[in-house]
Order: structure tokens, then C-alpha cells, then sequence
């Protein structure tokens, strides 16, 4: 799956929405908001208050996703590695990271080796070669951090 990261907290929030069971009508009664308050505050309408990181992660919470996590690591030139705890874990799961590592890796070659075809990379190329790059030290870091939750003593 491709994932993108958003360049601006109106576009994460409508992210999220997106990816909401139900859309705008559910997450506004999940939040305990009359639909035109929610629209307001998702939308960013004159004169009201954004959503706060709260009603955020609240919603991303139900959708499993990290779009905010994101877009704010990447302002940071980081990124977001949500980390797993040992009763999520077993040797299956070990496994299916390394998969998901190593294929991450491989689009990141991939993209270079397309990119070089021609002799030079572009802006787009630079960054879309960076998204992969980022979607794979992310499943490498979180890869790492299941191993050792799983199998690490602690004192």
C-alpha cells in the first residue's frame, strides 16, 4: 500500500475522515459533535478552532491509521514508527515484518533504478525515491523494536 505523507493538517484531518467507518457523520457523533460544529472545527471555517491532536488521535484511534503522527515526524524530517508491545507479538509476526521490510527496501531500489534510467533523477523522482525510503526505515525501526519486544528480558 502506498502511503503518502500529507503536507498540511487540513489535509490530514480530511484524511482521516476519509478513512472514518461511517465518514464526517460518524466521527462527528464519536466526538460528541453536531455535524455543523464537526465540519467547522475538521474544516477549519472562519473563526473556529481546528480540531484538536486530542479529537485526532481519538479518531485515528477507530481507523488505525497515523496520518497526524506523520505529517508532524516529516516536518521534523523524521518518521512516525508505531511500536508494537510483546502480546501483539509471536514469531509469525517476526516473520511478516521481514517481509514487509525487505519489500519496502525493494521498491526503494526500484525507484532509483527507474530514476537512473535516463541518467538523472528529477525533483519528483528525489522525492518519491525519500517517501519510499521513509516507508522503509520505518518497517525496519519497527521490525527491530518487535524483535527485542518480544524476545528482550526485562530486569
Amino acid at each position: 500500500m502506498k502511503h503518502v505523507i500529507l503536507d498540511s493538517r487540513r489535509k490530514v484531518v480530511s484524511a482521516i475522515i476519509g478513512a472514518y467507518p461511517g465518514g464526517r457523520d460518524c466521527a462527528a457523533a464519536r466526538l460528541g459533535l453536531e455535524l455543523k460544529k464537526f465540519d467547522n472545527h475538521a474544516y477549519e471555517n472562519a473563526g473556529h478552532r481546528p480540531l484538536t491532536d486530542e479529537q485526532i488521535h481519538v479518531l485515528e484511534e477507530e481507523t488505525g491509521t497515523h496520518f497526524l503522527p506523520d505529517y508532524i515526524a516529516a516536518q521534523y524530517g523524521g518518521v512516525f514508527v508505531p511500536l508494537p508491545t510483546a502480546e501483539d507479538l509471536d514469531n509469525t509476526e517476526l516473520y511478516h515484518r521481514s517481509v514487509v521490510t525487505a519489500t519496502r527496501r525493494g521498491l526503494v531500489d526500484l525507484i532509483i533504478a527507474k530514476s537512473l534510467e535516463n541518467g538523472v533523477i528529477d525533483a519528483d523522482e528525489a522525492q518519491a525515491i525519500l517517501d519510499a525510503h521513509r516507508c522503509h526505515v520505518s518497517a525496519r525501526h519497527a521490525e527491530i523494536a518487535a524483535l527485542l519486544a518480544l524476545y528482550c528480558r526485562h530486569k
